[in-house]
């Protein structure tokens, strides 16, 4: 399972396209097999979830992230999970050992009503 976490200074960051950068984690029966930052490649419609795809990534994980983005990165097979907060390195742990919970998008702006409300779940049975 390959994993992108949304990351602004060691902390998941609250809007997905707009964070600075990117925790690309790789897990294998609960063991974190790889961790590596990556500066975000650059926001606009659709270009993350093609450049994730093509990098194999499975699931994203963030504080938050538009309607939009959710439909192209289901339409590519790559599941969300919104709504999480905190350390990246005790995220990962707990997306690891299959203990990540999700809450309700932070990406909510008053011109965007209903904005980040969808959510797709990783299937964690696939990394444990």
């Amino acid at each position: 399972m390959k994993a992108v976490i949304s990351t602004d200074r060691g902390y998941v960051s609250t809007h997905f396209g707009r964070c600075p950068s990117f925790t690309i984690v790789e897990i294998e029966n609960g063991v974190v097999l790889s961790i590596e930052e990556i500066d975000n490649p650059g926001h606009h419609p659709g270009f993350l979830p093609e450049f994730f795809s093509k990098m194999g990534i499975n699931c994203i994980i963030c504080g938050g992230m538009g309607r939009r983005a959710q439909s192209l990165f289901a339409e590519k097979g790559v599941a969300t999970v919104l709504g999480v907060t905190g350390k990246v390195n005790e995220v990962v742990q707990q997306f690891a050992e299959g203990k990540l919970k999700q809450g309700k998008s932070l990406c909510q702006r008053a011109s965007e009503k209903g904005h980040g409300k969808d959510k797709n779940e990783c299937d964690h049975s696939q990394h444990e």
